[in-house]
């Protein structure tokens, strides 16, 4: 199986073709594919398929062989993807992910490449029943949750997937894989959570890390990044256009008055190769 691996702000992946390939057990391809000592690695796969609904189907599964509504920044390379391997032809289109469909728009080069991807990802849901966190509110913001002897203040919010956000004041005296791990477990969601640790530097600009589910530590998150932005602007803490430094790179994230959530940014091409033993 030929196969393309991807990045974008930190978050890699291993894009195949579905339209090539019958692919019968995702999870365990994408178990084989991540993993960073006996194969390619990335933080997770993505499959072209065609869709009833939308121009093209993004199917996602995490590097631990969880499926994933959708991904943020894979999403771009996603789309970077299928335009510059023609199984798209038009620059903005829509894709169908198990979190709805995403209208992207792509910025083109002189040699028809993607240089920058721009997406629609949606309105965020509040509510906890649907986020889905056990605390029967409107809006969960501002919570307390204690971490074996810390007291966490958090809020959280659907982006396309459950995402708690956490602002601190200096993040590189948090211990993001600790907490982020035993965050991500906690009983009170019930379908785990991503974690994105928040640090302001003024109301245009933030600093991030993110403790993904279902793939751990990463370097960037799109979605955590759009999940961060709503909920610092709730909150009056930023505008509703934000950089997003990731530790892996940055993106853009713009709210309209009705919080439909527009991210821009790129996505890169690392390399691409043949599986020999799958």
């Amino acid at each position: 199986m030929k196969f393309t691996k991807m990045v974008a702000a930190g978050n890699d992946f291993i894009i195949f073709n579905g339209f090539e390939y019958t692919i019968k057990d995702y999870e365990k391809l994408a178990l084989r594919c991540c993993d960073r000592h006996f194969s390619v690695g990335g933080d997770g796969i993505m499959i072209c398929e065609k869709s009833s609904w939308a121009d093209i189907k993004m199917v996602y599964y995490n590097s631990d062989g969880s499926e994933g509504e959708m991904c943020g920044n894979g999403i771009r390379c996603f789309a970077k993807y299928v335009y510059e391997n023609k199984l798209i032809d038009i620059k903005t289109f829509t894709i169908e992910t198990l979190s709805g469909i995403k209208t992207v728009e792509l910025e083109i080069d002189k040699d028809n490449k993607v240089t920058s991807v721009k997406v629609n990802m949606g309105y965020p849901i509040f509510e906890s029943a649907q986020i889905p966190v056990d605390i029967n509110k409107k809006k969960v913001l501002l919570e307390n949750l204690n971490i074996g002897d810390k007291k966490i203040q958090f809020s959280s919010v659907l982006a396309g997937v459950p995402h708690t956000v956490i602002f601190v004041d200096n993040i590189k005296e948090i211990d993001i894989n600790s907490l982020g791990r035993k965050i991500e477990l906690n009983k009170i969601f019930p379908k785990k959570t991503n974690v994105n640790f928040v640090e302001i530097i003024d109301k245009g600009h933030i600093n991030i890390y993110t403790w993904e589910r279902g793939a751990g530590r990463t370097l960037g998150c799109g979605t955590g990044s759009c999940a961060s932005v709503v909920i610092g602007n709730i909150l009056g803490k930023l505008n509703k256009k934000v950089e997003v430094n990731m530790e892996g790179g940055k993106i853009q994230v713009c709210l309209n008055d009705n919080y439909d959530i527009y991210m821009k940014g790129s996505a890169e091409t690392i390399c691409i190769g043949e599986f020999l033993n799958l």
